[in-house]
């Protein structure tokens, strides 16, 4: 998601249906004959067949506008990686070319589940002349200082959202004649715009007071640039809060700052989801300059009216994080800091009324809500039911704590812990409102967790590499591997690689994703930083500081579920949850998403005990595996198994009972991989480390199995949580290692969801009730009740 990108009004009340030649506007009730099909005006809603329609639709409005457009950024699903959303943007969108003006005007368009395309953001203002009906020459003329005034946008209110005012360029400058202010040299437009480091900034430029901000403008101090935009908000009629901060990974200094509408959020019934806000970023030379601005606000200003409240020297230990969105501000009242709840006082009543009625039918339901010491305030929550912590005990080893829906334009603070389960299904393992993005809250919350989970610590952990959440879990889960999510990697992946030529993209990608171990990728990443001349470049320095939480060959060793390395996981409610949820939607939302997750692992369940896979080859261990794991992990077994005939196998080295083995494919020389085998335990290792990951055999070590004669793989080998019977073998034995304490709950919540399936099914005709009822009063024969 674009972070910067300038929100409008969601199209609540009727969707267009938009064709790139004959268009309908249904807005405003003006029919194409009395305007004319391909004159309708671009907005917030409006509906594609195809993204191609949405490309031809923006090229005649640019046409007709007077500008010219290019196909801007992609985004990919997390899921199966097909193009979910696309940018068109204005030919003058960044300063790559002398004729580039870092114009910030755009559409983006995002496919739904429909297959249709709907613009869900964009930014109509320019920061350049536009020419007439059609498309114009440049001229020797100088650009005006201001942008011509856009066209008024037509806009349907959504009920579930804050009313917005839509504000044209008259009314500015009805503002901006009230605060006199004096446009700088090198004054970009409204809207958002952005530098790098200061690089296409003409000349360096100092904050004048009474000036307004623009991307390039430079302050010798944080605290400087805070008191210009103070000074700035007091003259155009708004109030100014200390929002967002980055730290560099490598000294732990903030590198940028974020000041923001004091209407910013929704985290108190004053404030509206304001957009407007100012960041400035901190250059080598000690100074910040402006780097992203968005100046359009949501509500009635009041020119010149004085904040009451003056801001205070910016705090240096505000705590914060290289990707956090949205952090906590700090207000010292003596010396206790006060943590801001971003958590809306209405959900308390709700949720709370939610956790009770589920605790009268669901006797392992658990919840808890961390209160403010200060004030004794609701702050964060958190709750899982005894599905959820069953789950846990079968499939908690390894852990997505999902956090996207806290991030961009998500009003809830939602979380979710996932794991995943035998037919690597994710499975929800609890669920929370996080009132802040503090350590405080995230060590609260993993504690929370841990106790609900009768303290069951995951191997390894999938989560943002926020600061506050990496303390947090290093704290609460020591020993468990955190990765970091690859979206997020990704996302820097994109902003930071534009700077650097394609060679050293290809170089680089070459280098993350395809050496397959740890000497090997540190050698080809000094070989290309070196190569490049790359040693001070501050980005790439952090990123390898933090490598055994990111690179593939640092992750191969430690058991992720399946979790694919260089993917991403979808979150587990999808679109059920999304930022424009209601209140009083979300609890059925909630339970209506966790239904159907549930419901496909049932189906998942009945097809792995009632239906039998083809067998390919003629191995024991083939028919071994299908009578043991599910379809899913069978299928991946069943393909490593069949792959392994494509390979040579050749010893290489044999002392006593230990041998090594050199495994390569057959054709490709560079493809080869080195398995140590025990012949005194049937022990075995692989250098490609499948089995560390995903806990399945490869197709390297089969060979060799093969080579043996090894007919029968194993038990060491096959992970009880692949397997059929997950749910229930857990509670072999009393030597496992669990405390009779962790064993008892085990036991509890293993018959607790064997009960809940009886009476599932039990009641659902008078038939099945009589059967379920005999099955468990002959059950309790045996067990011998006293009645």
């Amino acid at each position: 998601m674009e972070s910067a990108d300038t929100e409008l009004n969601s199209f609540n009340n009727m969707v267009a249906k938009a064709y790139p030649i004959r268009i309908l506007n249904h807005n405003n009730g003006i029919n194409e004959d009395e305007q004319g099909g391909s004159r309708v005006e671009p907005y917030v809603g409006l509906e594609f067949d195809t993204a191609e329609e949405a490309r031809e639709f923006y090229n005649a409005y640019a046409t007709r506008t007077g500008f010219k457009v290019r196909t801007g950024q992609l985004y990919r699903s997390r899921t199966d990686g097909t193009v979910s959303s696309r940018r068109f943007v204005c030919s003058k969108e960044g300063f790559q070319l002398n004729s580039r003006t870092g114009c910030t005007a755009f559409i983006r368009v995002q496919r739904r589940d429909t297959g249709k395309w709907v613009l869900d953001q964009i930014q109509k203002e320019h920061n350049h002349e536009l020419g007439g009906e059609a498309h114009v020459e440049e001229t020797t003329t100088p650009r005006p200082s201001r942008a011509p005034a856009p066209t008024k946008l037509a806009v349907t209110v959504n009920p579930h959202r804050p009313k917005m005012k839509v504000v044209d360029e008259s009314d500015r400058e009805k503002r901006s004649s009230t605060g006199s202010f004096k446009r700088l040299k090198g004054g970009g437009g409204g809207g958002e715009g952005e530098v790098s480091n200061g690089h296409h900034a003409t000349q360096q430029t100092k904050a004048v007071s009474g000036s307004e901000p623009y991307a390039g403008l430079e302050f010798g101090s944080a605290n400087e640039a805070c008191q210009f935009y103070q000074a700035y908000a007091e003259v155009v009629g708004f109030r100014v809060r200390i929002g967002q901060l980055f730290r560099s990974k490598v000294d732990n200094s903030i590198t940028s700052r974020r000041f923001v509408c004091s209407r910013e959020g929704f985290q108190h019934p004053s404030r509206m989801g304001c957009g407007a806000y100012m960041r400035i970023k901190r250059q080598d030379s000690g100074g910040w300059i402006v780097d992203r601005l968005n100046k359009d606000h949501n509500h009635e200003l009041e020119p010149g009216k004085k904040n009451e409240e003056g801001l205070k020297k910016i705090p240096d230990d505000v705590t914060g994080g290289l990707d956090s969105v949205d952090l906590i501000e700090l207000k010292d009242f003596g010396n206790k800091k006060i943590r801001e709840n971003r958590v809306g006082k209405e959900w308390y009543p709700l949720l709370l009324d939610y956790f009770q009625s589920k605790q009268t039918e669901d006797m392992g339901f658990f919840y808890a809500v961390e209160l403010d010491v200060n004030n004794g305030s609701c702050m964060s929550v958190f709750w899982a039911d005894s599905r959820a912590r069953f789950a846990c005990s079968q499939f908690g080893d390894s852990i997505v704590f999902d956090t996207s829906y806290r991030k961009g334009n998500y009003s809830v603070p939602f979380a979710t812990f996932v794991g995943f389960n035998h037919h690597r299904q994710p499975v929800l393992l609890g669920c929370a409102m996080v009132a802040d993005e503090s350590k405080e809250a995230f060590l609260w919350l993993f504690q929370t967790w841990l106790r609900a989970m009768s303290g069951r610590r995951p191997r390894s952990v999938v989560a943002d590499q926020d600061l506050p959440i990496q303390q947090a879990l290093s704290q609460v889960f020591p020993g468990a591997h955190h990765r970091f999510s690859a979206w997020q990697i990704r996302e820097k992946e994109r902003e930071n690689l534009r700077l650097f030529p394609s060679e050293f993209k290809y170089e680089y990608e070459k280098c993350i994703y395809q050496t397959q171990t740890i000497v090997e990728f540190d050698s080809v990443w000094s070989t290309l930083i070196n190569k490049y001349g790359l040693r001070d470049d501050i980005w790439l320095r952090e990123i390898y500081e933090h490598r055994e939480n990111w690179v593939p060959a640092y992750l191969r060793a430690s058991f992720f579920a399946g979790i694919p390395i260089n993917g991403t996981v979808e979150t587990f409610f999808g679109a059920s949850l999304d930022a424009l949820t209601p209140l009083r939607e979300f609890i059925s939302r909630y339970e209506q998403g966790l239904e159907q997750r549930r419901e496909e692992e049932r189906k998942e369940d009945f097809n792995s005990y009632n239906l039998q896979p083809f067998l390919q080859t003629k191995e024991p261990v083939e028919e071994q595996c299908r009578r043991l794991y599910t379809l899913t992990v069978f299928r991946i077994f069943q393909n490593e198994l069949v792959q392994s005939y494509n390979y040579l196998c050749l010893k290489t080295y044999e002392e006593g009972a230990i041998s090594r083995f050199l495994v390569r494919k057959c054709g490709n020389e560079s493809e080869k991989h080195a398995v140590t085998f025990s012949a005194s335990n049937l022990n075995s290792s692989c250098s490609c480390q499948m089995f560390e990951h995903e806990g399945l055999l490869c197709r390297h070590i089969l060979k060799v199995f093969n080579l043996l004669d090894i007919r029968e793989i194993p038990s060491g080998y096959i992970l009880h949580r692949w397997t059929k019977n997950a749910e229930f073998g857990f509670v072999r034995d009393m030597e496992s290692g669990v405390s009779s304490q962790d064993l008892k709950a085990l036991m509890v919540w293993s018959l607790r969801e064997a009960a809940s399936k009886y009476i599932e099914f039990g009641t659902s005709s008078l038939e099945k009730y009589k059967l379920a009822y005999e099955i468990m009063r002959e059950g309790g024969k045996k067990l011998c009740w006293q009645r």
